[in-house]
């Protein structure tokens, strides 16, 4: 059974359709990457999936239960979290306060702490910085809180949406190595990634999507080998 199927979505602002008739499926303990030009649909989907935008029609299903037009909120309950293009930390709280936003709806508060210690692990930057206003980072200390943020809420299913956009080079290879190592925890992956080369490096499968469809399906290995992937997405 799939831990994540996402089955005939379509969602639309107002005439414009964003996405359309979208299928794809994710085991537990996959790494699956999306790839596809600016304006394919790729984050539109992301929100779908985890209830910040409303399917015109379609299904998302996780571990059998039916999240359709439930609110994000149930949704981050079930054991999925997404780390937004941009970050989206909340710049005026410290990063420490950041990282209890992403464990609001956890009662355990024995294993939260026990998971902040495992992001300061992950993170130990984040551990030297705990008191200071998330605003004040790096752009790369803010990613690395947003992960933190959605490692708090103990996912089963991790979407990631632009890791390493607008990062230097240094910067993005420690945060996908830190990915790699989550992945290595058994969490799901789902990785939406305009460095097509990397995302393909870090998964095992990947889509292509164009104009709101997905128009390819395969391992990564056979995406990278692929001629048209080559020249439309890997600079070939």
């Amino acid at each position: 059974m799939h831990q994540l199927d996402v089955r005939d979505l379509s969602v639309a602002y107002g005439n414009i359709h964003a996405v359309h008739h979208v299928s794809l499926e994710l085991r537990q303990g996959e790494q699956v990457c999306l790839i596809g030009a600016n304006g394919a649909g790729k984050t539109t989907l992301l929100k779908a999936i985890v209830g910040l935008l409303p399917p015109a029609s379609g299904e998302v299903q996780f571990e059998g239960a039916t999240l359709t037009r439930k609110p994000s909120h149930d949704i981050v309950r079930h054991g999925i979290a997404l780390v937004p293009e941009g970050r989206g930390v909340f710049g005026r709280l410290s990063v420490a306060e950041n990282l209890d936003m992403g464990a609001y709806a956890r009662r355990d508060h024995a294993d939260v702490r026990k998971d902040l210690d495992k992001v300061f692990d992950l993170f130990p930057r984040l551990a030297e910085r705990k008191a200071q206003a998330a605003g004040l980072l790096s752009g790369g200390e803010q990613q690395m809180l947003a992960i933190g943020r959605a490692m708090m809420s103990r996912p089963k299913l991790l979407l990631l949406d632009e890791p390493s956009m607008g990062l230097a080079p240094l910067m993005v290879q420690k945060i996908f190595e830190t990915i790699r190592l989550i992945a290595a925890q058994g969490v799901t992956l789902l990785l939406v990634e305009q460095n097509a080369r990397l995302a393909l490096q870090t998964c095992s499968r990947g889509y292509v999507m164009e104009s709101g469809a997905i128009t390819l399906s395969d391992s990564a290995r056979n995406l990278i080998d692929n001629p048209k992937v080559r020249q439309a997405y890997l600079g070939e």
